[in-house]
């Protein structure tokens, strides 16, 4: 009999989320990592756990799942959640139709629609040109990915059983038989995890779904009077990217602002997210670089175009850059996310358009529901 029913490849937050929803079945899993911690998108993403705005459909199901699964875990793993919530706030005329239609729509429940002085409430910083019309959504949850990540990792390991192989790289997927560099491990299914690795395990599988890379960038700010941001804050660009609302017919006309008035940031994928650390920092981003090998650096310019946007929309004079770092995540034109099946036991899945921590958990019980039957 095989030591394990699962081994999962890979110990983002996609691979972690797989093995919880397994582990909690009573599930034998081992997690298999190339590197000794997690480095990847995983840590270096902004930790904002996001509902609204997502893709409506599935996207949408699965974050709204994941966040109550988040909020679970969070508690049993002593990760902290350092913010809840989050204000939209808008200063074009062409925003107001889209927030109006958003609120409209089934994905809005709970969310309203605020003037600038109630969402200052929430973010006494926002300036109150830039938030004439603000979206609120009580949903999304903030932690910090560098800490969050890893007390996942041993939330797995002591209190479901999940045994992890660190600096062990997978060779091959042919359960029973996973191969590794350092020897052959007994399962009796496997889940592929490779994030934005394409040329490693199922290399011609994936490149059928024309993957590519994205590329960004993020700042930490610290301001230079202490400041409190009681929820996330997004911008008219977030409008513009986010499908669940740029996916509105009333979206068009701001698109079409944007491009014309924001013409820079547009093309650099930009849209405005601050969250606030423990400590009182913020982390500040994105923006958007796509090739299948993007290069290793990061640009003044893109920088000050984020910097710009947030100079734009909060009041912070004196915020000074501690940190900057880039990050990387798959990325596909007409999907995102997919879940191959090379055989009945073995499975691929790969988040292509960055909010894998936002829909992990929600794939993760999705695919071992698949694999074994839904929970009792």
């Amino acid at each position: 009999m095989p030591i394990y029913d699962l081994a999962i490849a890979g110990a983002g937050i996609v691979g972690l989320a797989h093995a919880h929803a397994a582990a909690k079945r009573g599930k034998r899993v081992v997690v298999i990592d190339r590197d000794a911690q997690a480095n990847g998108a995983s840590v270096r993403n902004f930790g904002f756990v996001t509902v609204t705005g997502q893709e409506a459909g599935d996207c949408w199901t699965m974050a709204r799942q994941s966040q109550d699964i988040w909020a679970e875990v969070a508690e049993k793993a002593g990760i902290a959640i350092v913010q809840r919530g989050m204000v939209l706030a808008s200063r074009f005329d062409e925003s107001e139709a889209v927030i109006d239609a958003f609120l409209r729509t089934e994905m809005a429940d709970g969310c309203e629609r605020l003037t600038a002085r109630q969402a200052q409430a929430h973010v006494a910083c926002l300036r109150t040109d830039a938030a004439r019309v603000s979206l609120y959504s009580p949903h999304e949850i903030r932690v910090e990915s560098r800490t969050a990540i890893p007390l996942l990792a041993r939330f797995l390991e002591e209190q479901l059983g999940v045994t992890f192989l660190r600096n062990t790289t997978v060779t091959a997927v042919e359960p029973p038989r996973v191969e590794t560099a350092d020897g052959v491990i007994e399962a009796e299914t496997a889940i592929v995890c490779p994030g934005d690795d394409f040329t490693g395990l199922f290399a011609e599988r994936i490149a059928a779904y024309n993957v590519t890379r994205c590329k960004l960038q993020m700042l930490r700010l610290r301001p230079q009077q202490p400041v409190r941001f009681n929820t996330a804050v997004m911008s008219d660009l977030g409008l513009g990217r986010y499908l669940g609302y740029a996916g509105l017919p009333e979206a068009a006309p701001l698109k079409q602002r944007l491009d014309a008035d924001l013409q820079a940031e547009r093309g650099n994928g930009i849209h405005l997210i601050v969250t606030q650390s423990a400590d009182g920092s913020l982390v500040v981003g994105d923006s958007h670089h796509y090739a299948k090998t993007p290069d290793p650096f990061a640009s003044d310019a893109v920088d000050d175009l984020i910097l710009g946007e947030f100079d734009r929309v909060l009041d912070l004079p004196g915020r000074v850059i501690a940190e900057r770092w880039l990050g990387t995540y798959a990325s596909a034109p007409d999907r995102w996310r997919f879940t191959d099946r090379p055989s009945d036991n073995v499975r691929i899945v790969v988040v292509t358009a960055g909010c894998g921590a936002s829909t992990a958990f929600g794939i993760g019980e999705e695919t071992i529901n698949e694999l074994y039957g839904s929970a009792a």
